[in-house]
């Protein structure tokens, strides 16, 4: 510290102890803001390890805490009774639970908290957050935790292949599938504040595992979650066989992630989507997929063409219920206009057509079942006999073949044969 500065704060220390020894009072008049800006409002302030400790008088006066008239000892409490100056060089943490005790509560729940509970240092923090001296209202475009913000807040951390490493953060970089999404375009491109951010997803201060069942990302909140903008979707999930299934306590029924992705979520109505959703179906309905590829439908879609019907164009994307339901579009009312949306003036014998063929199955198609297996065998029929006709034939073309070169005179001199 300058000498001139270290002299102007003992000097006022020198007569604030006076003051107090002359009066006999109990206590010690706390350091003022303009007392701790003495020496921290040098922009050359560092401390003896050579981190600086410089404090910008402005950003703290335009903070949420500068505006709201705190003292720098109502965080830093230890100097609040200090006559000592300079102050120690280690000095106890601003505990923001002193005002903030719901929040700190709340991230006290989080996997932040947890991280930094087994020693894992790199998990964030308010600061990392909020910063120190010069934090402001998630409300102030300024601000770290502002909506369009926030994304790039978060992807100091989990965008960050070294952090990302040392913390062992097993999801990966998912700032960079976030930026990419439908969602981080609206936020990051469009400059949506209505758009999801990672907050919407994941809550604020208290981010839970997604194995948390208290977590807003746990595999049985997820339709909550994004029912929260989704409503419309969220309520025909709901009644459909999938979120039927979930609700009764099925772990295997398909949420929003499981089609859509959790971070990189795409556009659903463009083409590259439409032809990928055969291959999301297909995750759990592998059959389904392995016969339809076999279909029309599925051959043209394979060749990369989107104007041919896929799975959602018959039984929907969200409200998707069991053939025996009548509300299902593939029931036998609903089938004859299922049809008609790409085939019109159908009817219902066209209807029935079956779009899922399996061979394979006999009870589904009997004439299919036994029309492959007669194909099967006519197959192997005609191969054993043209096999075993090639080779009883071999022997007789042989010898065929030296009774000619036999009779047939030796070139004359001179004469090519």
């Amino acid at each position: 510290m300058p000498r001139r500065r270290l002299g102007a704060v003992l000097l006022a220390s020198s007569l604030v102890v006076g003051a107090s020894l002359a009066s006999g009072a109990p206590t010690v008049k706390p350091p003022s803001n303009e007392d701790c800006l003495t020496c921290h409002g040098e922009t050359d302030a560092k401390r003896a390890d050579g981190r600086p400790v410089f404090v910008s008088k402005d950003k703290f006066a335009s903070s949420v805490h500068g505006q709201a008239g705190l003292a720098c000892v109502d965080c830093h409490a230890d100097l609040a009774a200090s006559t000592e100056f300079p102050h120690p060089e280690k000095l106890a943490p601003a505990q923001c639970a002193s005002c903030h005790a719901d929040v700190v509560s709340d991230y006290g729940k989080s996997v932040h908290a947890e991280a930094r509970q087994r020693g894992g240092s790199l998990a964030a923090t308010c600061v990392d957050c909020h910063g120190t001296h010069d934090i402001l209202s998630a409300k102030d475009p300024a601000s770290p935790t502002y909506a369009l913000n926030l994304p790039g807040t978060c992807a100091r951390c989990h965008g960050n292949p070294d952090v990302i490493r040392k913390g062992h953060i097993a999801i990966g970089n998912v700032a960079a599938l976030y930026e990419d999404s439908i969602h981080g375009r609206a936020v990051l491109r469009s400059g949506l504040v209505t758009a999801p951010n990672c907050k919407t997803c994941h809550g604020m201060h208290d981010i839970r595992r997604s194995s948390d069942q208290a977590s807003k990302v746990f595999r049985g909140n997820i339709p909550a979650t994004c029912g929260s903008c989704h409503q419309g979707i969220e309520r025909l999930y709901q009644e459909g066989i999938h979120g039927t299934l979930l609700r009764n306590g099925d772990k295997r029924a398909p949420v929003c992630t499981d089609c859509h992705t959790a971070h990189h979520i795409r556009q659903a109505d463009v083409e590259a989507w439409r032809l990928d959703v055969v291959k999301e179906c297909g995750n759990c309905h592998a059959e389904s997929q392995e016969t339809f590829r076999d279909t029309y439908h599925g051959q043209v879609t394979s060749l990369g063409f989107a104007r041919i019907a896929t799975c959602s164009d018959c039984h929907r994307a969200h409200d998707i219920h069991p053939a025996s339901d009548p509300r299902s579009t593939v029931s036998a009312a609903g089938r004859v206009a299922t049809c008609q949306k790409c085939h019109p003036g159908t009817n219902e014998k066209f209807a029935r057509y079956d779009p899922h063929p399996n061979p394979k199955n006999r009870t589904r198609n009997p004439l299919l079942f036994y029309g492959a297996i007669f194909m099967k065998w006519l197959l192997v029929g005609v191969m054993a006999f043209f096999g075993l006709h090639t080779v009883l034939w071999f022997p007789r073309s042989w010898r065929a073949r030296r009774e000619e070169n036999a009779e047939e005179p030796p070139p004359r001199e001179g004469e090519k044969r």
